[in-house]
């Protein structure tokens, strides 16, 4: 029935109830669970490999993407080539002092990349720089 104290009569409980804390628990759990891979998402390219050593960055650095397909992304925003070129030419002028960096498939047409280059260089930007992946086998 309950606790009780000496002649039969209740007397107040003072253990905390954890079943209620529990079962929120789990509940949040499962629901990161289901959300996390979702989270996770991206731009399947596959990079050129290099040998050159990576750079350090101390804060987000501006990347134009060019997947297999010659879809052309600014971040994480899918732009078409005139757009791209719109979007940069907006930037001030301490932002186009900054690096851009090209991020472009191995398998995208070499005609395509050195467009998107050029467009790159004429809005304004001079530090471009290329996003590859480094090579497996040093020879």
């Amino acid at each position: 029935m309950g606790p009780t104290q000496g002649r039969g009569q209740r007397g107040l409980v003072s253990d905390i109830n954890v079943t209620p804390l529990v079962d929120v628990m789990l509940v949040l759990l499962i629901i990161f669970m289901v959300t996390a891979p979702m989270m996770t998402q991206g731009l399947d390219v596959d990079l050129p490999e290099t040998t050159a050593k990576s750079l350090r960055q101390d804060d987000e650095p501006l990347i134009v993407t060019i997947d297999k397909d010659s879809k052309i992304s600014l971040g994480k925003t899918e732009v078409n080539q005139a757009i791209l070129f719109q979007e940069l030419s907006k930037k001030n002028e301490t932002e186009k002092k900054e690096p851009i960096y090209l991020k472009a498939d191995k398998d995208v047409a070499y005609g395509v990349v050195v467009s998107i280059m050029a467009d790159i260089k004429t809005a304004g930007f001079d530090k471009l720089g290329m996003i590859t992946k480094p090579a497996d086998n040093v020879k």
